[in-house]
């Protein structure tokens, strides 16, 4: 179980939402641009070290990335390039937010312990690592294994409710973080947690593809 499970409840507090760029005649590829620019602009922030700031551009970027869907199924705009731009953006954010924490230059562990240099952006480049693993797995399973039947534009698949801790969980942490000021403690739970649940699922996937 996880946040991605609670995504129709999210939804259509976001419809509303998704009416207007219907009406404006923007196009899902387009939201998803912008998603991309809110996440780059979250970047930024966060290396300037403007978490608050970030957070808020993070959140932002969240909201265009779920609604872009909601946008294809209201206009029937699904198409094959849809889904893998928006897959592309995803990571790209991913990335960059977090990697963006790490060139603001913020201690993360060695604010507490003495620490050999280059173990903070260690610790930044582990939580990315787990970031992009953690969701990698799933367009390996499509390619691998041939799941292809979709749902309003998603493909439906096993692992999508396997994982305790997946994107939506990334952000929440990132911007409660980033409210609070304690946006080290994000990157250190990322760190651990998305590597967890990518164990987490490749331990299912053995359990049921051996």
């Amino acid at each position: 179980m996880n946040i991605t499970a609670f995504r129709p409840y999210f939804m259509k507090y976001l419809e509303p939402v998704a009416d207007i760029f219907v009406r404006l005649k923007i196009s899902p590829n387009q939201i998803s641009l912008l998603a991309l620019c809110a996440g780059i602009a979250c970047a930024v922030l966060f290396i300037q070290r403007e978490f608050l700031l970030g957070s808020v551009a993070l959140l932002i970027s969240a909201i265009f990335d779920l609604i872009d869907g909601s946008v294809a199924r209201k206009t029937g705009a699904h198409t094959d390039f849809g889904a893998v731009f928006d897959w592309i953006v995803d990571k790209y954010v991913d990335a960059l937010v977090i990697l963006g924490i790490g060139l603001s230059g913020i201690a993360i562990i060695s604010q507490y312990y003495a620490v050999p240099p280059g173990t903070d952006f260690g610790i930044v480049a582990f939580a990315i690592i787990g970031s992009l693993m953690n969701t990698f797995i799933k367009p390996v399973v499509y390619a691998e294994i041939g799941y292809r039947e979709k749902v309003e534009g998603k493909i439906d698949d096993p692992l999508e409710g396997v994982g305790f801790f997946g994107r939506p969980e990334t952000f929440l942490i990132l911007i409660l973080g980033g409210v609070t000021g304690f946006i080290w403690a994000s990157v250190i739970i990322i760190a651990v947690c998305t590597n967890l649940s990518a164990i987490q699922r490749i331990v299912y996937l053995y359990r049921t593809l051996s």
